[in-house]
Protein backbone atom coordinates (compact mmCIF):
# COMPACT_ATOMS: atom_id res chain seq x y z
CA UNK A 1 0.00 0.00 0.00
CA UNK A 2 1.51 3.40 -0.87
CA UNK A 3 1.50 6.18 1.48
CA UNK A 4 -1.83 8.30 -0.16
CA UNK A 5 -3.81 4.91 -0.07
CA UNK A 6 -2.96 4.37 3.57
CA UNK A 7 -3.79 7.54 4.67
CA UNK A 8 -7.10 7.38 2.91
CA UNK A 9 -8.22 4.46 4.55
CA UNK A 10 -7.25 5.77 8.14
CA UNK A 11 -9.72 7.78 10.20
CA UNK A 12 -10.30 8.66 14.15
CA UNK A 13 -10.92 5.20 15.27
CA UNK A 14 -13.61 5.80 18.08
CA UNK A 15 -14.53 1.65 18.49
CA UNK A 16 -11.36 -0.33 18.85
CA UNK A 17 -11.87 -4.64 19.11
CA UNK A 18 -9.67 -4.90 22.08
CA UNK A 19 -8.93 -8.18 21.73
CA UNK A 20 -6.84 -7.59 18.72
CA UNK A 21 -3.32 -6.04 20.53
CA UNK A 22 -0.28 -4.71 18.93
CA UNK A 23 2.89 -6.58 18.85
CA UNK A 24 5.88 -5.54 21.34
CA UNK A 25 7.80 -4.90 17.76
CA UNK A 26 4.77 -2.75 16.52
CA UNK A 27 4.30 -0.92 19.67
CA UNK A 28 8.35 0.04 19.64
CA UNK A 29 8.25 0.89 16.28
CA UNK A 30 5.90 2.95 16.28
CA UNK A 31 6.80 5.11 19.53
CA UNK A 32 10.00 5.57 17.89
CA UNK A 33 8.53 6.89 14.80
CA UNK A 34 7.58 9.37 17.61
CA UNK A 35 10.68 9.70 18.42
CA UNK A 36 12.52 10.59 15.28
CA UNK A 37 10.24 13.52 14.42
CA UNK A 38 11.67 16.36 13.55
CA UNK A 39 11.13 19.11 16.02
CA UNK A 40 12.38 22.73 16.50
CA UNK A 41 15.98 22.85 16.95
CA UNK A 42 16.02 19.06 17.81
CA UNK A 43 15.24 19.46 21.28
CA UNK A 44 12.44 17.19 21.71
CA UNK A 45 11.42 18.49 24.91
CA UNK A 46 8.44 15.94 25.66
CA UNK A 47 8.30 12.48 26.27
CA UNK A 48 5.59 9.49 25.63
CA UNK A 49 3.98 7.91 28.31
CA UNK A 50 3.00 4.46 27.99
CA UNK A 51 0.14 3.59 30.11
CA UNK A 52 0.46 -0.02 30.81
CA UNK A 53 -2.08 -0.33 34.10
CA UNK A 54 -5.87 -1.23 33.05
CA UNK A 55 -6.87 0.72 36.46
CA UNK A 56 -5.76 3.67 35.52
CA UNK A 57 -6.79 3.41 32.26
CA UNK A 58 -9.93 3.22 33.41
CA UNK A 59 -9.67 6.29 35.92
CA UNK A 60 -8.73 8.08 32.43
CA UNK A 61 -12.07 7.65 31.09
CA UNK A 62 -14.08 9.95 33.17
CA UNK A 63 -11.60 12.65 32.39
CA UNK A 64 -11.49 12.05 28.87
CA UNK A 65 -15.87 12.80 28.45
CA UNK A 66 -16.43 9.28 28.76
CA UNK A 67 -14.39 7.92 25.59
CA UNK A 68 -13.78 4.61 25.66
CA UNK A 69 -11.24 4.23 23.72
CA UNK A 70 -8.66 5.24 26.46
CA UNK A 71 -9.59 1.39 27.37
CA UNK A 72 -10.85 -0.29 24.86
CA UNK A 73 -7.44 0.56 21.97
CA UNK A 74 -4.96 -1.95 22.05
CA UNK A 75 -1.95 0.56 23.68
CA UNK A 76 -2.57 3.78 25.13
CA UNK A 77 -0.50 6.63 24.41
CA UNK A 78 -0.23 10.11 26.03
CA UNK A 79 1.94 12.79 24.49
CA UNK A 80 3.55 15.07 27.13
CA UNK A 81 5.30 18.03 26.85
CA UNK A 82 8.37 19.02 29.65
CA UNK A 83 6.26 21.26 32.12
CA UNK A 84 9.09 23.50 33.29
CA UNK A 85 12.30 24.52 31.22
CA UNK A 86 15.49 24.99 32.41
CA UNK A 87 18.81 25.87 31.30
CA UNK A 88 19.75 22.85 31.99
CA UNK A 89 17.76 21.17 29.12
CA UNK A 90 19.43 22.97 26.83
CA UNK A 91 22.91 22.02 28.04
CA UNK A 92 21.85 18.51 28.18
CA UNK A 93 20.89 18.94 24.94
CA UNK A 94 24.34 20.38 23.21
CA UNK A 95 26.33 17.44 25.68
CA UNK A 96 24.37 14.91 23.50
CA UNK A 97 25.03 16.34 19.83
CA UNK A 98 28.70 16.76 21.39
CA UNK A 99 28.94 12.90 22.18
CA UNK A 100 26.94 12.04 19.23
CA UNK A 101 28.67 13.84 16.57
CA UNK A 102 32.69 14.01 17.97
CA UNK A 103 32.40 17.75 18.75
CA UNK A 104 34.00 19.68 21.41
CA UNK A 105 31.09 21.16 23.60
CA UNK A 106 32.84 24.45 23.68
CA UNK A 107 31.88 24.91 19.73
CA UNK A 108 28.29 24.11 20.24
CA UNK A 109 28.46 27.42 22.81
CA UNK A 110 26.73 29.55 20.41
CA UNK A 111 23.95 27.03 19.37
CA UNK A 112 23.15 26.48 23.26
CA UNK A 113 22.68 30.54 24.10
CA UNK A 114 21.10 31.21 20.70
CA UNK A 115 18.22 28.82 21.65
CA UNK A 116 18.71 30.10 25.48
CA UNK A 117 18.04 33.45 24.26
CA UNK A 118 14.67 32.22 21.63
CA UNK A 119 13.19 30.55 23.97
CA UNK A 120 13.81 30.74 27.99
CA UNK A 121 13.11 34.62 27.46
CA UNK A 122 9.71 33.94 26.33
CA UNK A 123 6.75 34.43 28.77
CA UNK A 124 5.57 31.37 30.54
CA UNK A 125 2.45 31.21 28.42
CA UNK A 126 4.59 31.81 25.51
CA UNK A 127 6.89 28.37 26.52
CA UNK A 128 4.10 26.56 26.93
CA UNK A 129 2.20 27.52 23.66
CA UNK A 130 5.60 26.82 22.13
CA UNK A 131 5.91 23.55 24.08
CA UNK A 132 2.49 22.40 23.36
CA UNK A 133 3.54 23.13 19.27
CA UNK A 134 6.20 20.60 19.08
CA UNK A 135 3.96 17.84 20.28
CA UNK A 136 1.55 18.34 17.33
CA UNK A 137 4.15 18.54 15.17
CA UNK A 138 4.54 15.28 16.80
CA UNK A 139 1.46 13.93 16.51
CA UNK A 140 1.24 14.17 12.66
CA UNK A 141 3.91 11.93 11.69
CA UNK A 142 2.79 9.05 14.48
CA UNK A 143 -0.86 9.29 12.37
CA UNK A 144 1.04 9.22 8.99
CA UNK A 145 3.22 6.28 10.80
CA UNK A 146 -0.07 4.06 12.24
CA UNK A 147 -1.14 4.98 8.39
CA UNK A 148 1.58 3.46 6.62
CA UNK A 149 1.91 0.09 9.34
CA UNK A 150 -1.97 -0.59 9.17
CA UNK A 151 -2.35 0.16 13.07
CA UNK A 152 -5.25 2.59 14.24
CA UNK A 153 -5.63 5.87 15.82
CA UNK A 154 -7.55 7.93 17.49
CA UNK A 155 -5.97 11.42 18.45
CA UNK A 156 -7.79 12.86 21.26
CA UNK A 157 -7.65 16.97 22.34
CA UNK A 158 -11.14 15.64 24.54
CA UNK A 159 -9.71 15.35 27.68
CA UNK A 160 -9.04 17.53 31.19
CA UNK A 161 -5.06 17.37 30.96
CA UNK A 162 -4.66 18.93 35.03
CA UNK A 163 -6.46 15.51 35.86
CA UNK A 164 -4.35 13.23 33.58
CA UNK A 165 -1.29 14.99 34.90
CA UNK A 166 -2.82 13.76 38.48
CA UNK A 167 -3.67 10.27 38.15
CA UNK A 168 -1.00 9.53 36.06
CA UNK A 169 1.34 11.87 38.81
CA UNK A 170 3.36 13.40 35.63
CA UNK A 171 4.82 16.35 37.74
CA UNK A 172 6.68 13.84 39.66
CA UNK A 173 8.42 13.71 35.76
CA UNK A 174 8.48 17.14 35.05
CA UNK A 175 5.65 16.48 32.64
CA UNK A 176 2.11 17.74 31.42
CA UNK A 177 -0.06 15.73 29.37
CA UNK A 178 -0.77 17.72 25.71
CA UNK A 179 -2.28 14.93 23.34
CA UNK A 180 -4.12 11.43 24.04
CA UNK A 181 -3.41 9.20 21.24
CA UNK A 182 -5.41 5.04 21.65
CA UNK A 183 -3.83 2.76 19.12
CA UNK A 184 -4.71 -0.30 18.29
CA UNK A 185 -6.98 -2.22 15.40
CA UNK A 186 -10.80 -1.04 14.85
CA UNK A 187 -13.87 -2.86 15.72
CA UNK A 188 -16.01 -3.77 13.10
CA UNK A 189 -18.78 -2.24 14.96
CA UNK A 190 -17.25 0.93 14.84
CA UNK A 191 -20.09 3.14 13.30
CA UNK A 192 -16.88 5.39 11.31
CA UNK A 193 -15.65 2.67 9.56
CA UNK A 194 -17.47 2.80 6.01
CA UNK A 195 -18.01 6.46 6.09
CA UNK A 196 -16.31 8.12 3.08
CA UNK A 197 -13.39 10.43 3.86
CA UNK A 198 -14.40 14.28 3.48
CA UNK A 199 -11.59 16.43 2.49
CA UNK A 200 -11.56 19.59 1.07
CA UNK A 201 -10.33 18.99 -3.08
CA UNK A 202 -6.66 19.74 -4.19
CA UNK A 203 -8.35 22.70 -6.14
CA UNK A 204 -9.71 24.35 -3.03
CA UNK A 205 -6.38 23.28 -0.58
CA UNK A 206 -3.39 24.10 -3.03
CA UNK A 207 -2.75 27.91 -3.62
CA UNK A 208 -0.58 28.37 -6.33
CA UNK A 209 1.89 31.60 -6.49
Amino acid sequence: MNIIDALNKRYATKKFNPSKKLTDKQIHELIDAGRLTATSYGLQLMKFVLVENPELREQLVKCSFGQRQVVEASHLIVMCRERDLELAHFEEYTERIAKTRGQDPADLEGFKNMMVNSILTKSDDEQTLWLEKQVYIVLGNMLTSCAAMGIDACPMEGFIPEEYDDILNLADHNLSAVLVLPVGFRSDEDPSINRAKVRRSMDQFLVKI
